[in-house]
């Protein structure tokens, strides 16, 4: 069998270890999931006709700041969701069984593989599921395209990548699953200081810096032009560079640590 044959049924064996897993304890995936549908309602029914009079200058019209926020959301489902990957890995190398892995004939990156495309997948089905909701209380994306549809789904599908190397890499570096849930919140607290719920124009301009130089504001303006047709400028690109730059720093980071722990 050939390496990449070995790595290929590894992988596809850790990954399907992790998927019974999520199924055996769904409480972990349910919990962070709340978080974003909670958020969804909350911001729509008790702030939305404020906040749409304060977008769009209209007569509050709950339907235009439920089209501005879905975006957000969207993405801080993936930001809420990875952070059971940070407690997954965190529990196997604290439990032994990494010790384990170790000692069989196995693919050594499938581990971290089989958690990666795991997370994911959780990810984009929860992406569904809170769109899911969003559509049931009036979201429409009537202008996109099918081109645009495909596009959406492919930068989430890259960000959940992206985000779920750096909450692997978190995990690794904690010492328990109690660590590695606490270190990966500010994958949960930076879309709240993003454009997600409110325009960087309106924030103070000392704050602005914090909102626009992060992550999720490109994604957010990104995946709101794409869906609602907004303008996208610069944005595209900006999201584009994070997630490569994510994606390589949360892979160098995670395999290093997996190579040098001896838990």
């Amino acid at each position: 069998m050939s390496a990449l044959s070995l790595a290929v049924r590894d992988s596809s064996t850790m990954l399907r270890r992790n998927l019974l897993h999520a199924r055996r304890y769904p409480s972990l995936t349910l919990n962070l999931l709340l978080t974003p549908i909670m958020l969804l309602l909350l911001f729509v029914y008790v702030f939305g006709g404020v906040m749409s009079a304060g977008i769009d200058g209209g007569d509050g019209d709950r339907s235009a700041y439920l089209a501005y926020v879905v975006p957000g959301i969207l993405l801080m489902t993936i930001g809420s969701t990875v952070i059971g990957a940070a407690v997954s890995v965190a529990t196997d190398m604290s439990e032994g069984i990494i010790a384990r892995f170790r000692t069989m004939a196995i693919h050594r990156g499938s581990v971290l593989i089989g958690h990666v495309v795991g997370s994911v997948l959780q990810s984009i089905a929860g992406v569904v599921l809170v769109g899911a909701v969003a559509v049931a209380i009036g979201f429409r994306s009537t202008d996109a395209t099918l081109l645009e549809w495909l596009a959406a789904f492919g930068l989430l599908t890259l960000f959940s990548l992206a985000v779920t190397w750096i909450a692997v890499g978190m995990g690794m570096a904690s010492p328990n699953a109690e660590a590695a849930s606490n270190s990966a919140t500010p994958l949960i607290l930076l879309p709240l200081i993003s454009s997600a719920f409110t325009p960087i124009d309106a924030m103070p301009g000392w704050f602005r810096p914090l909102a626009e130089y992060q992550p999720f504001t490109p994604a957010v303006e990104t995946l709101r032009g794409l869906l609602l047709g907004t303008g996208i400028g610069h944005n595209g690109w900006l999201c584009l560079g994070w997630c490569l730059v994510l994606t390589a720093l949360g892979y160098r980071w995670s395999t290093a640590s997996f190579r040098r722990d001896p838990r």
